[in-house]
């Protein structure tokens, strides 16, 4: 299962990755880490689940794959997006770059409006 979590100063957004306890030993490999598998083992938490928590750029997409004891490569089951590499994870739009999108589609509309309103 994949979380979005808190949104950091520096433009990031928290990604926690989790998992059943019943997968075993598992780390988190991706475009984020240059596909180390040393770079995000999971965890064992109190919950039961297997879970690390990643600080990614905003607006990103980013291909990843779970790497499980002898080697074992698995995707995300929750993810709708596949490419040769595995799961494609998008991190959330940057709520500035959000805002300044909408602003700019609210004026072309007002302009648009305003256009009709002279012609009629």
């Amino acid at each position: 299962m994949i979380t979005h979590g808190k949104s950091t100063k520096k433009g990031h957004v928290e990604i926690l990755f989790s998992l059943p306890a019943h997968v075993g030993p598992v780390s988190v490999v991706g475009d984020f880490n240059g596909w180390d598998p040393f770079a995000h083992p999971m965890r064992l938490g109190t919950d039961g689940q297997y879970s690390v928590a990643v600080a990614m750029p905003k607006g990103k997409a980013y291909a990843f794959r779970y790497l499980g004891e002898g080697g074992h490569w698995f995707d995300e089951e929750a993810v709708c997006e596949y490419d040769e590499r595995g799961a494609i994870l998008r991190t959330p739009t940057p709520a500035r770059r959000a805002a300044v999108a909408k602003t700019a589609s609210t004026k072309t509309a007002t302009k648009t409006a305003r256009a009709k309103t002279r012609l009629a």
